[in-house]
């Protein structure tokens, strides 16, 4: 909740000083902050007694609190997503801006839910089949959140050409996926950069990751590194300055966003 950076900003405590103060940890306090972990009702309300904020805002904050606590459409699918991706769907629900690079796979928002399918049943080995269609839902209905009518995600896609070039579910799912990459770059709201393999190394090679900007100024941005077993959102705002960066390295070692679409086009045409 960035009202209570704000509040806690306006007492002029830092957040060690009120983590101690009433005893939990500064990294809890800073995910209650930048909104990773939803706070109680009551945990809000003894942050309040700290700030000194009483009558209707205390009341409305603590409302929220309660509102916020209200679980998204993907809980009941928890059991289906690894450790940590379901905190993942609710930052992204809930951001304005994604920027995503790829090395290996189309990002799960892009994807067509034949190549989604390919892709889940290669990663999830030991899945049962019900579970693999409960991912493919799962990923499908994300999807919604850039053609939402009310302010449509933005998405900032980089692609490493690997991504382009391997034949996921084969032939006819990628040249499907290529046209879907081709018809979603043509929205508004939605960028797809090619890094081709002719502009040698790059600082993404280390592997893929996103980064999350939020409406609210007050928020910060957010990195969420997907593994094999698990997610992870770095806590540290050192780390996601670090990506930020990088992401910024990429964008400048990335074919124009006019280059790409004419790129996969090329691979397109080459299917036929």
């Amino acid at each position: 909740m960035a009202e209570l950076t704000r509040l806690r900003d306006s007492s002029g405590l830092s957040r060690a000083q009120v983590a101690e103060r009433i005893g939990i940890t500064d990294s809890t306090l800073w995910r209650y902050e930048t909104g990773m972990t939803r706070p109680k009702p009551g945990d809000v309300a003894i942050l309040l007694d700290v700030y000194g904020v009483h009558g209707a805002e205390r009341e409305e904050l603590i409302e929220m609190a309660k509102h916020a606590r209200k679980r998204g459409w993907w809980h009941r699918h928890r059991q289906a997503l690894k450790p940590g991706f379901d905190s993942y769907i609710g930052l992204e629900a809930a951001a304005s801006v994604v920027r995503t690079f790829q090395t290996s796979v189309v990002p799960g928002i892009l994807q067509t839910e034949a190549y989604a399918r390919a892709v889940i049943e290669q990663t999830a080995i030991s899945s049962a089949p019900d579970m693999v269609d409960e991912k493919v839902l799962v990923r499908m209905s994300r999807q919604e959140l850039i053609t939402r009518e009310d302010a449509p995600l933005q998405v900032v896609a980089i692609l490493d050409e690997a991504v382009l070039r391997r034949q996921v579910g084969g032939p006819e799912t990628m040249h499907e996926q290529l046209q879907r990459l081709i018809a979603l770059a043509q929205h508004p709201n939605v960028t797809i950069r090619v890094v081709p393999f002719a502009h040698g190394a790059h600082p993404g090679l280390d592997g893929q990751f996103n980064l999350l900007e939020f409406p609210e100024q007050a928020d910060p941005d957010l990195v969420y590194l997907e593994q094999a077993g698990s997610g992870l959102v770095p806590e540290d705002p050192e780390e996601v300055r670090r990506y930020t960066l990088m992401f910024g390295s990429l964008l400048g070692r990335a074919l124009k966003a006019n280059e790409s679409l004419s790129f996969m086009r090329g691979l397109l045409s080459d299917d036929q």
